[in-house]
């Protein structure tokens, strides 16, 4: 516990738990994993003029940091307008990026950049996609680019 701290300890214990309760074995480093990294170049926050409490606003980004279904961030952001009133636009970028990071994490994408003309979609190594879906898709629509091997 020293070495890695409570709280990293404790969500593995958690996940671990889950993962039996479900019938799987466990994977340990699923908890060091890294999520998909999302760059929309727009500012996806809660504002402190939405929600005033610094403690709060750590709490919900936590929250959203921890959930694995679209339906927990409908919950959340049902909560946030209920609490706060209408989403202000940083604070709906901020929940349409954590429903990304959740479309995105079992087709393999590590990395979603937007720029002025472009996204890029970037893969793990290997995938879990049809690779020649991915083709196909390519070759039917000109505006879409392989910019390399796990892009």
């Amino acid at each position: 516990i020293s070495e890695i701290g409570f709280q990293l300890y404790t969500d593995m214990l958690n996940q671990a738990v889950k993962s039996l309760k479900a019938g799987k074995e466990p994977d340990l480093m699923a908890p060091l994993a890294a999520t998909t990294e999302i760059n929309l170049g727009t500012p996806a926050l809660l504002p402190q003029d939405y929600c005033g409490d610094v403690q709060e606003r750590l709490s919900l980004y936590k929250r959203l940091a921890n959930c694995e279904s679209s339906e927990t961030i409908d919950n959340i952001q049902e909560e946030l307008i209920d609490r706060f009133g209408k989403l202000p636009p940083q604070a709906q970028s901020l929940i349409e990026t954590h429903r990304l990071r959740i479309a995105a994490a079992p087709l393999g994408i590590r990395k979603i950049d937007t720029g002025a003309n472009a996204v890029t979609l970037q893969f793990i190594p290997n995938p879990p996609v049809d690779a020649i879906k991915i083709i196909d898709l390519v070759q039917k629509n000109r505006q879409i680019k392989l910019a390399g091997q796990d892009r």
